[in-house]
This record gives C-alpha cells, structure tokens and sequence, in this order.
C-alpha cells in the first residue's frame, strides 16, 4: 500500500504521497478554525420557518452553516454538530464551514496524519519530506501553472469554482489529449474538488471531443468525482466532493500566511550552528506570531531574530545561522 508522509510543521501540517520518487497527492492543513470531522455542541442562532438549513455558533465564535436540521430545533437551543467541510477562502469572500447533526460523542478535529489513517491510508510522520518535494509543488499552487510538453495549464479559484485554462503550440487534437495526464496529476497534486471547469481548446469534430472525453475518464477512473461531456466549445466540469480547502485555496487566496509559514519551515531545516536570521517582507514579519516564533525556538534550540525588507517579494523569505 502506497505511504502518506506527513511533516507536522509550525502552523501547518503537509501531506505528501510519494511514488517512485514524485508526488502522485498531496494534502495541506492549517490547525485553527472549525474543521472536517469535529464534533461540538453548538447553539443555532438562524433558522428560517420550516426550513431544513439555518446557521450555528461554535464554543470558539465561529459560525457554520447547517443543515438536515430536525423539525423541534429552535434558535437558541444548544445541538450537537459535526463539522463537514472547513471555510472556505475564496476571492473577496469567506464561504462559512458547513456542519450537520450528530448523535456521535463530542471529538476534537483530527489532525492530519489521523484523518489519514481513518481514511484508511498508511501513514508516517517524518521530521522533513525529500529535498525539493516541498518546495517544488508549493511554487506550482503559488503560481496556479503546470507546465508540460508543448503547452502549460493555468488554474485560478473563483466563488463558484476552480477554472483551468489550457495552451500551448500542438495542434488542438493533440493540445488536448497531452494535458490529459498533467491534469489528472495536478488536480491529485493540488487535492482540488468541488467544481472544476477545464477551458479546453474548441474542438469541431465530435470523435475528437469523444477522444478527449474517454481519455479523461480513464485518467479520473479512481478519482471520484462526476463529469460532463466536452461541450462544442470545449468546455468540460467536474464535480468532486469537496471536504476541506486545496493547496491552491489555502496558498493561492492566502499568500501571506502562506509564505510566513514557508519561511518557518525553511528555518527549521537550517543546520548550521548559530542565530536564527529571518529575513523577510514586513507583511510576513507582522503575520509571524508569537507563539510560532516561540515553537521555532524550541524546535530548534536556537535563538532568533528577524529582518523585514520591503524590497522582498512576499514570497523571497530566507533563513540562515548567523553569529549572535
């Protein structure tokens, strides 16, 4: 059975499924917040005459949506939820975590490396992925682009869901049919669900879109979801169940956090003797809090310091060992 590794970082779990030495999935989750799998009591604050749907407040203030709601719920009675799917970060908006009734007893959110293993998965924690893993996929989801051979794919979240726009030089036949594979790679890569519109090129021939179509079904046969034919303008959705945010979410709509996580990272795999010396954006020096600095130095039995340069990208953090 293939082997999830999982890095327990600072603000940050990652989630790695490697085969034959590249990454075949990928998963990402920042502790904090409601979260898929967690059990609490909860008060109903809304809910609209008959309806199954109405919106709860959890003991840490945060609100979900909820439905399947029995008919004696009242708005302020206290109910017990389980939390479905995390919120969601989304360009200009936040979509509220989503939570049904349970009569199941009240559970922390697992962390990642557990909600692994009751999926069933083999799993082991490790201090650091192989060089380069890492970083390699978080500059894909930074970027939104996967490159291949003769064009490129280009992803970008919306509201209603996740876009991916093909080019490139083949002819459209062959543009098509090459992005196949790259696209069942990224979408397990970036662990994307929820509705995904594919852009590809506009293809008249009917055997051509079918070519395209089977293709695709056979790329995704043990990734489930559902799918729609390519249209005649070469158009195609997906629709997976979606249960947590995607590293395209989580690093693509939140990109300070991101990069301050990043840096964290990049400072615990420094092995030279010496200070910690954080260099970085003023914007990720403001977002890197107190208590993971202080779990930086406890990790690494270091002391620390930090620089801010607003001529860095926001992403052109580095750490290095300095002399104190």
């Amino acid at each position: 059975m293939p082997e999830w590794l999982v890095e327990q970082g600072i603000g940050e779990d990652r989630a790695l499924l490697v085969e034959d030495g590249q990454i075949a999935a990928a998963r990402i989750d920042w502790p904090g917040g409601l979260a898929t799998g967690q059990i609490e009591d909860a008060v109903l604050v809304s809910r609209a005459r008959g309806s199954t749907r109405g919106t709860a407040r959890f003991a840490s203030g945060e609100e979900a949506l909820v439905d399947r709601l029995p008919q004696d719920a009242s708005e302020g009675a206290a109910i017990r939820l389980e939390v479905r799917r995390p919120k969601l970060s989304e360009r200009g908006r936040t979509k509220l975590a989503s939570a049904r009734p349970t009569a199941r007893a009240p559970r922390p959110a697992p962390r990642l490396a557990e909600a692994l293993t009751e999926e069933g998965a083999q799993v082991r924690i490790v201090r650091h992925f192989a060089e380069g893993l890492w970083e390699d996929l978080w500059a894909e989801a930074w970027s939104g682009v996967v490159d291949f051979a003769g064009g490129s794919l280009h992803f970008s979240t919306t509201p209603a869901m996740t876009l991916v726009d093909l080019d490139g030089t083949l002819t459209l036949r062959e543009l098509a049919l090459a992005s196949i594979a790259p696209l069942s790679g990224a979408l397990r890569r970036f662990d994307l669900a929820g509705s995904i519109g594919i852009d590809f090129p506009t293809l008249e021939a009917k055997a051509d879109r079918r070519a395209v179509d089977e293709a695709l079904e056979c790329a995704l046969a043990d990734w489930p979801h559902e799918c729609t034919a390519m249209n005649g303008f070469g158009f195609v959705q997906l629709v997976a169940r979606l249960e947590r945010q995607s590293l395209l979410h989580r690093i693509g709509q939140n990109r300070i956090g991101a990069a301050a996580r990043l840096l964290l990272r990049q400072a615990e795999r420094v092995m030279q003797p010496g200070t910690l010396l954080l260099t970085c954006h003023p914007a990720i020096k403001a977002r890197l809090r107190p208590d993971w600095q202080d779990e930086l130095a406890r990790r690494t039995g270091r002391k620390l310091r930090i620089s801010s340069d607003p001529a860095l990208a926001i992403e052109g953090g580095f750490a290095q060992a300095v002399s104190s």
